[in-house]
């Protein structure tokens, strides 16, 4: 019976994961399309309201179907508390949770990530702070980056 369970429920759960992924492209498309000063200037009003809700929602419902459950404990601190939120080690695909839970933070990703089909409109739409490991200026630029983020004064949403 359990056999037959993975059978039926692994090919649903796959077709689900996909449209929910099609669902957070065509959201995130929809929030940055034709938007002024793309990647310069945050997004805000209904955009950024858009991108928090709705990838939101829909990154906890694909990792529902994906099995996990996460309960958070205690308060997420807000925007003005910690304008940059530190999570480590990020390495695995987990690090989306921790964007779910904390409305869609602006991350910090490498360059090349943004190029990605799919899942490059996705992350452009949370307006990461791009690395370019060819620059050997890209460390500087990054804390340079970060910085004129935080000290926004909520211009900005918080940097993971």
């Amino acid at each position: 019976q359990t056999v037959l369970q993975g059978i039926i429920l692994l090919p649903l759960r796959a077709i689900c994961i996909i449209l929910i992924l099609l669902l957070a492209w065509l959201s995130a498309s929809v929030a940055t399309c034709c938007q002024p000063g793309r990647g310069f200037l945050p997004l805000k009003g209904w955009r950024r309201r858009m991108i928090q809700t709705t990838l939101s929602g829909l990154t906890r419902a694909a990792y529902f179907l994906m099995g996990f459950q996460v309960k958070v404990k205690g308060k997420v601190a807000s925007l003005t508390e910690a304008p940059i939120f530190v999570a480590a080690p990020h390495s695995s695909f987990f690090d989306a949770i921790i964007c779910a839970l904390t409305g869609m933070p602006s991350i910090v990703s490498r360059a090349e990530n943004l190029s990605t089909p799919v899942f490059g409109t996705i992350l452009s739409s949370l307006q990461p702070v791009a690395v370019s490991r060819q620059d050997p200026d890209s460390r500087k630029n990054t804390v340079a980056e970060i910085t004129r983020r935080a000290l926004s004064r909520g211009q900005w949403p918080q940097v993971i």
